[in-house]
């Protein structure tokens, strides 16, 4: 037989501790390779070869099909876990810093997410059903994060109080777009900006 299932327990024991630890590799194989598509899909596209993931991931070729029978089954997993660690990632800002330094450093995060999946734009935007949800997917994690993030600020009068979440995202997404190809950089200061005139008009409450 060829290489040992990662994913399958050599044995079990009667207090199930093999079993965790069955399920802990798991994920972190899956963990692995979830990484390790969103990095080959944004250098080499989400045609490249399923082998380049599996090795770049160090697991076997065969736990990539087992948890991903279909390439558009690793594509959308890549995309939800890029949306969930942008969504998840607001906490850990607002626990940091002040309501509007929080927003700010999101929709900076959130700029890194859209440049991220640039390289999935080819099979997200293809029309094939297996990416139908993935709107939904995306506006119903990050549109209630942003929105708390944007509640807080307005509420401690540190950001103007007439836009909305969802024209926020747009704004943001579009600004990544007209961006292009360009560094980084550069749709992270035109974001910048952006937070600045959302900070212009704020109704100081102290």
């Amino acid at each position: 037989m060829g290489q040992q299932d990662e994913d399958m327990p050599s044995m079990r024991s009667s207090d199930g501790s093999a079993t965790r630890s069955v399920r802990s590799d798991a994920k972190r194989n899956t963990d692995a390779l979830l990484e390790a598509a969103m990095e080959v899909f944004a250098t080499r596209g989400v045609d490249a070869p399923v082998r380049e993931i599996a090795q770049k991931a160090g697991v076997g070729i065969g736990t990539v099909y087992r948890h991903f029978p279909q390439r558009a089954d690793l594509i959308a997993a890549v995309f939800r876990r890029e949306v969930d660690a942008c969504a998840d990632a607001a906490a850990a800002l607002s626990a940091s810093y002040g309501p509007a330094d929080a927003l700010a450093a999101w929709l900076l995060r959130y700029t890194d997410f859209i440049a991220a999946k640039r390289g999935l734009a080819p099979a997200l935007h293809s029309g094939d059903p297996a990416y139908v949800s993935l709107h939904s997917y995306f506006k119903e994690k990050l549109l209630p994060v942003l929105r708390g993030l944007l509640d807080a600020a307005i509420e401690a009068g540190e950001v103007r109080d007439d836009i909305e979440s969802m024209e926020l995202l747009s704004a943001v997404a579009n600004l990544c777009i007209s961006a292009g190809k360009a560094d980084g950089a550069v749709a992270r200061r035109m974001v910048s900006l952006v937070v600045d005139g959302l900070r212009y008009g704020a109704t100081d409450k102290s």
